[in-house]
């Protein structure tokens, strides 16, 4: 056999050159090995154009007749955005495929390798499967739940501060950091934060490195207090940007309307927006993740409701002090620790002078 993690790792590499330019679709990369020698590599670099393994055939220098195609995930079998890359990897003759995951979309669900094997191909599956799965985790997470993968960040002290007690909050941590957020506004499909956040800090909520796009913006505003002149609502012309309310206001409404933002009414029994059908809504319009930026109070109802799945916790080595002063989840809190929300498979980074803690949020029963 040849170098299958070799060569599937090569593919993964490929993939995420296009991180933050897919969604709703995966990152794909695809490497073509003939006769110990790679003929031809790509990966999908939009949502719309070729697939990763069409990318990498039409990069071949040579016939890949015979040729063995490596790939992350398993080819699609259907039409979509594009035709079904089985199709063109049956054209070309290819001998082998090697497949690092089974694609969880059920359009497809093994279906492509099946296709691929009653071909006469042979098939080889699971090859790196583990970080073939955690490259696409946003993209696996969609396809099964048809809601958004929902990641909540937040910068703080070492004293469990995101702003003083004057509510002044620039900056908690340092450029390094911010930089890194950035890349998570980026990466991540949308960005979402309640009305609290807007009238503090006047947000534009983009994303200021080179080549990179700006999220979604997604303004969780119950009573629409959203400033005509906000950077918001004045930037919702170049920046897609959603207001989900529980306000019949029908002139603020449409006075943001015209600004270029999209109102979506989700009213729960509270009075406040829903925050359950918000994230059915944004599944619907195939916005599969959303970077949760908000203040306490927003968070620990995120949290609360069961629909955040990862945290970044940014810990700034300073002490702010202040019995008033602003933590990152507020709200009633739990009865005791016992009942707490729990956070496992930690990861720590060094950004600058801060550190950067991420962590998954278990969804065992009784604790969300």
């Amino acid at each position: 056999m040849e170098n299958d993690e070799g060569y599937m790792r090569l593919a993964l590499e490929l993939a995420a050159k296009a991180e933050g330019w897919t969604s709703p679709n995966p990152m794909v990369g695809a490497v073509i090995v003939k006769d110990g020698q790679i003929i031809g590599q790509g990966f999908h670099e939009r949502a719309g154009l070729p697939h990763g393994e069409r990318v990498a055939l039409a990069a071949c220098k040579e016939d890949p007749a015979g040729a063995t195609l490596y790939v992350n995930l398993e080819p699609c079998c259907h039409y979509g955005r594009t035709p079904p890359c089985t199709e063109a990897i049956l054209e070309s003759r290819i001998a082998r495929v090697v497949i690092g995951t089974e694609d969880p979309n059920p359009l497809v669900a093994g279906k492509g390798a099946s296709i691929l094997q009653k071909a006469g191909i042979q098939v080889t599956s699971g090859i790196l499967q583990k970080e073939c799965r955690q490259l696409n985790r946003v993209f696996f997470y969609y396809a099964v739940k048809k809601q958004p993968f929902v990641a909540m960040k937040y910068a703080m002290t070492m004293d469990g501060k995101i702003a003083a007690h004057t509510g002044l909050s620039r900056w908690i941590t340092g450029p390094v950091a911010r930089e890194h957020v950035h890349q998570l506004r980026h990466r991540y499909a949308s960005i979402l934060v309640g009305i609290g956040t807007v009238l503090a800090d006047n947000p534009r909520l983009d994303c200021r490195l080179p080549n990179t796009k700006n999220p979604k913006r997604i303004i969780c505003d119950s009573q629409l207090r959203l400033p005509l002149d906000s950077q918001i609502a004045v930037t919702a012309g170049d920046i897609e940007t959603y207001v989900a309310t529980a306000s019949d206001d029908k002139e603020k409404s449409e006075a943001l309307r015209r600004a270029g933002c999209t109102l979506w009414y989700l009213p729960g029994s509270d009075g406040r927006v829903d925050l359950a059908a918000l994230m059915k809504r944004l599944g619907e319009n195939e916005i599969d993740s959303v970077l949760l930026e908000g203040g306490g109070t927003l968070n620990y109802q995120a949290l609360n409701s069961g629909l955040v799945d990862y945290i970044y916790a940014y810990i700034a080595p300073k002490i702010l002090g202040g019995r008033n002063a602003l933590t990152p989840v507020e709200g009633l809190g739990r009865d005791c620790p016992t009942d707490s929300i729990l956070l496992r498979k930690k990861k720590v980074t060094l950004l600058g002078e801060d550190l950067l803690i991420e962590q998954e949020v278990s969804k065992a029963a009784g604790h969300v």
